[in-house]
């Protein structure tokens, strides 16, 4: 049987409406949100409104019902034009409302899922602390059983989409026992739940990053998210899925790059013809081309994968490592062929520039998927 690498004609519809939204709707404004460091509030309505918050959620819920190979196709489309955009749909998608559906009670299903999945509202993960980024075991916020409900203590750093108008919960791990972690649902608004201004960033400079604060806040018991002591093998299995999205933002990023790069180079002249005609450009371009091919076929496996409901946590974590490194090499390259023009805040491969290096760091750092890699490889 000849095996067929087409994409089906929902997948494609999924990439022109998107690309057709991102282009029209997010490039024009993108530069201005990045250097305002302003959160798209008029952008995530209307990605909402076309499906886009809550794709794999099923319909029941108030989502789309698509697979995941149409939702990583619609965050490479998008990060193809901005990231900002692209990060607030993936975490709120993969890291906020996922957990409620894979995880949740029936009754935290009805209460939560049909506002998150429409896009109506917005969710958080908070898994990071302090002193506890990589090493995600050593959690530190405690949640006490007192009275009927659970009282927690402790912080959370660089968590996205907590702090926005719209935001409707997170849900965190913590220490539920001395050797026991568990996820928790904290309604935003809480007493006692507090988060600092929107941070200072290098990059993503319109999406919504927090530290969060939890001094005795008091949530019912109902609010324990799957059964008590899962916490770490339910957030294991979240950023595994979490780590397509990622990557399918590391592709986008290398393709929009690229984009740039080409477009210039046809433009651009020196010693009387366009560079994109000198050898050492088009060189350039054509590795440039070769590795975004290459990544984007790990990305689509691994969502296939998770499609058929096959082990896929040794392929999205392959697929984030190398269109992290990969996105870091393109966007390098491109800027390299604007020369001293790429150099500029004003040019759009400065803020790809920016925004490239998250992709190497969150949703795992190089190193630890790296070790996740070699842990499936039985090392």
């Amino acid at each position: 049987m000849t095996p067929n690498y087409d994409l089906s004609e929902e997948h494609e519809l999924v990439r022109r409406t998107v690309r057709e939204f991102a282009v029209e709707r997010v490039a024009p404004v993108a530069a201005e949100l990045d250097r305002e460091h302003r959160f798209p509030y008029d952008l995530v309505a209307e990605l909402a409104e076309l499906g886009l918050m809550g794709m794999t959620i099923p319909e029941e819920y108030g989502g789309a019902g698509t697979d995941t190979l149409s939702y990583a196709i619609a965050v490479e489309e998008l990060t193809r034009i901005d990231s900002s955009v692209a990060i607030t749909v993936a975490a709120h998608h993969s890291l906020g409302t996922l957990p409620i559906y894979y995880f949740g009670s029936d009754e935290q299903k009805r209460e939560w899922l049909p506002s998150l999945a429409s896009g109506e509202k917005l969710a958080a993960f908070g898994l990071t602390e302090p002193e506890a980024g990589s090493d995600a075991g050593a959690t530190r916020t405690r949640a006490e059983l007192q009275d009927g409900g659970w009282v927690i203590n402790g912080s959370k750093m660089f968590i996205t989409n907590a702090g926005t108008e719209i935001t409707a919960c997170v849900t965190i791990t913590a220490r539920t026992g001395d050797d026991e972690v568990s996820n928790l649902i904290v309604p935003n608004g809480a007493a006692g739940y507090e988060f600092a201004a929107p941070m200072e960033k290098l990059g993503w400079r319109a999406s919504d990053t927090r530290e969060l604060s939890f001094r005795d806040v008091r949530v019912p018991e109902g609010n324990l998210l799957g059964p008590r002591g899962q916490g770490f093998q339910q957030f294991l299995e979240i950023l595994d899925g979490g780590r397509i999205s990622v990557a399918a933002m590391g592709v986008g990023l290398a393709q929009g790059a690229y984009d740039l790069a080409a477009q210039y180079a046809k433009e651009r002249q020196q010693f009387g013809k366009p560079i994109a005609r000198f050898q050492a450009v088009q060189f350039a371009l054509a590795d440039m081309a070769t590795e975004i091919e290459a990544g984007r076929g790990m990305v689509y496996r691994a969502a296939w994968l998770k499609d058929q409901g096959r082990p896929f946590g040794k392929e999205s974590a392959m697929a984030k490592l190398y269109t992290g490194e990969l996105s870091h090499r393109v966007a390098n390259a491109a800027l390299q062929i604007h020369g001293g023009y790429g150099f500029m805040e004003e040019s759009p491969i400065a803020r790809l520039y920016r925004d490239q290096k998250i992709l190497e760091i969150g949703e795992g750092t190089n190193e630890v998927q790296r070790m996740v890699i070699a842990k499936h490889l039985g090392f």
